[in-house]
């Protein structure tokens, strides 16, 4: 169980103000949510930058690597945080037979059911190299493989980044003491970003909102250089996780602080993340209270535990569900 369950979880069983019951119900919910497993694929041409945003986003060079259990996904790589599994795949572009290796791989694993039975994978990440102009390889790998595969919800599924946005022009543009795009660049970025979105539209029927960004890089044993818009990409997939999965992500994200300082503005992307994360934890809470006051004894009990840091995230869900909305947005907060 991950540190964020077992502060919620404590908080929940020293709390005098809710009634045996009501705390029961409360630590059945947790407990059940805590167990969901969440499952991320993540693939690219070869050269896109996979290990450098895989590092960046969870520090996973320190996670237990495997590989697939089947023959047909043998060469993808398993990286297993906690209760977040993240499957690196070959993409496309390393020769006739090996590409028809790695397609089958991927079909495989796409079409691969928990032990519910449903779908394994919650979310595809397919990661562009936006230091090039050639990115035909890159849509044979959504347009042929990818998208048909990806069963009901694809258009939720699907998340595109385009990373080296800072070589993007040859690293012309490039602010590398803000560690961000010059207005140049953004703009340059942006229509790549359409360019992107109308070839996958065009070719799968897939409404996709691609992330520019660029992971930054981390020799062994030496400090990850600082990313940009990682924070907006990390985001992105967090939303298209089914909402009782996305603490489990949240909580092996990485550590360091800068990876996700610098973004293009848009929106306080650590806010977001917050609100859409607080998601799962809130329905839990609603469906187990049955009275405002419980839902209000609870969300004191904890906030005397874990410092609140700034939430203001609506009430949109009603009395007990707004108050249980800040609670969790709270204790996300906190880990983050």
């Amino acid at each position: 169980m991950n540190k964020l369950y077992e502060e919620l979880l404590k908080a929940i069983d020293t709390n005098q103000s809710i009634s045996d019951t009501e705390k029961k119900n409360f630590l059945k919910v947790l407990l059940e949510q805590s167990e969901k497993k969440a499952n991320v694929l993540i693939t690219g041409a070869t050269g896109c930058g996979k290990s450098s945003t895989i590092n960046a986003m969870f520090n996973a060079e320190k996670a237990k690597v495997g590989t697939g259990v089947d023959p047909e996904t043998m060469e993808i790589a398993k990286y297993e945080l906690g209760n977040l599994t993240l499957w690196d795949s070959p993409g496309l572009g390393d020769g006739a037979e090996a590409d028809k290796r790695h397609a089958e791989g991927i079909i495989n694993l796409l079409n691969r059911k928990d032990e519910n039975g449903d779908l394994l994978i919650d979310v595809v990440l397919v990661i562009l190299d936006g230091s090039s102009r050639d990115l035909g390889t890159s849509y044979e790998l959504i347009n042929k493989i990818i998208a048909p595969n990806l069963g009901e919800g694809k258009n939720k599924r699907l998340i595109i980044g385009i990373n080296q946005a800072d070589m993007a022009m040859k690293g012309r543009n490039w602010n590398h003491e803000l560690h961000k795009p010059e207005a140049e660049l953004e703009a340059f970025l942006k229509e790549k970003e359409k360019s992107v979105h109308d070839r996958i539209f065009e070719g799968t029927g897939i409404s996709v909102k691609p992330v520019s960004y660029a992971a930054g890089y981390k020799e062994d044993g030496k400090e990850q250089e600082p990313s940009y818009n990682l924070s907006k990409l990390i985001y992105y997939i967090i939303d298209s996780i089914p909402a009782e999965k996305r603490i489990q992500v949240v909580q092996e994200m990485n550590a360091n602080s800068q990876v996700w300082q610098s973004n293009d503005e848009e929106a306080d992307y650590g806010k977001e993340i917050t609100k859409s994360a607080s998601e799962g934890v809130v329905s839990a809470f609603k469906n187990a209270t049955k009275g405002a006051a419980a839902g209000a004894a609870l969300g004191a009990a904890i906030g005397s535990v874990i410092p609140i840091v700034g939430t203001a995230v609506g009430t949109a869900v009603g009395t007990v569900g707004g108050a249980l909305v800040g609670l969790a947005a709270s204790v996300i907060d906190f880990f983050l």
